[in-house]
């Protein structure tokens, strides 16, 4: 063996224990995180069991605490924000790679992906003060009369027009995510070769065709992951949420225009307030189940990929 090849494997070597060291460590503090919540929530767990992920209650004063409360408005508020941002997205994705002519992509593209860099308070501020008022006079009337009256869905649009709420936290936080989920579905968009596409359009493809039979499925990996980015913000996602949710713990009604709350606008809220104790571990235990709601959704995307793999026989994109 040549001295070069001896330098080459020995760097090969010193490599490979490097990145295998770096995940590992990755892996040490999840876990510690992990084992940190729990043992910080222990007191909760122990007393209220399963029972606090299905009661309402939040008493400070009577140490009586449930999460399903926050629970149900984090989920709801992640829904209704991905129901709006991934449409939106994909046009603007679509919009930028096949129909936007040269000299408008690229300014186009970089206002959103600075859309994406404002502070998540900015955000809010602007959702308390400009959006609500607007959202409460005009369009929660208008959803009231339409969506309203539609039986089975129009329990969900009654109520009066508040402005905050959860269905105005969900649309703010749609406002937020469009721009990653948009960002990342016009870059997989583009790394579709461009000789699939003429082949499709030689063959007389609209481009609605061309998109759903060639872009979105060279694309599907990286579409979901942009779509799974935006989810995480979503569900991840404080301050924004805590100026326009409303901030009640509340379940009387299952109207969307109802103040509500989520797990990161009780732990923004109450944690600095919150007296060592029972209280404490209660917020610790939300914060460890906003953890694991995280978790089982980047595994379900994970098995739908995979799924998806085996569907298409062999390798995704």
């Amino acid at each position: 063996m040549s001295e070069t090849q001896a330098k080459g494997r020995l760097a090969d070597l010193l490599f490979f224990n490097l990145t295998r060291t770096v995940a590992f460590i990755t892996l040490a503090l999840l876990g510690g995180i992990v084992i940190s919540l729990t043992w910080s929530a222990l007191p909760s767990i122990e007393k209220f069991g399963f029972s606090f992920l299905t009661s309402s209650a939040w008493n400070p004063p009577a140490d009586d605490f449930g999460a399903l409360v926050p629970i149900y408005g984090t989920i709801i508020t992640s829904i209704i924000a991905l129901v709006i941002a991934l449409p939106i997205s994909f046009g603007i994705a679509l919009f930028l790679t096949e129909m936007a002519p040269t000299w408008l992509r690229r300014p186009l593209g970089i206002a959103i992906e600075l859309l994406a860099g404002i502070p998540s308070i900015v955000y809010g501020i602007w959702g308390l003060l400009v959006f609500a008022p607007i959202f409460g006079q005009y369009v929660q009337p208008f959803i009231a009369q339409t969506l309203g009256k539609l039986p089975l869905i129009g329990a969900l649009f009654s109520g009066p027009s508040l402005g905050i709420g959860i269905l105005a936290a969900g649309i703010i936080l749609a406002i937020m995510i469009i721009p990653f989920i948009a960002s990342v579905m016009r870059d997989v968009f583009e790394l579709v070769p461009p000789m699939l596409k003429e082949s499709c359009y030689g063959l007389g493809g609209t481009t609605w065709e061309t998109v759903s039979k060639v872009v979105l499925p060279y694309t599907r990996v990286g579409v979901i992951g942009g779509v799974m980015l935006g989810l995480g913000r979503a569900l991840g996602e404080t301050m924004a949420v805590t100026f326009v949710i409303g901030n009640a713990s509340l379940l009387g009604s299952f109207s969307l225009f109802m103040p509500g709350n989520s797990i990161t606008s009780a732990l923004a809220n109450e944690f600095a307030e919150a007296t060592p104790g029972l209280y404490t571990a209660a917020l610790v235990e939300l914060g460890l189940i906003l953890f694991v709601i995280t978790f089982i959704v980047l595994s379900l995307s994970k098995l739908l990929l995979l799924s998806m793999e085996k569907q298409n026989g062999g390798g995704a994109h």
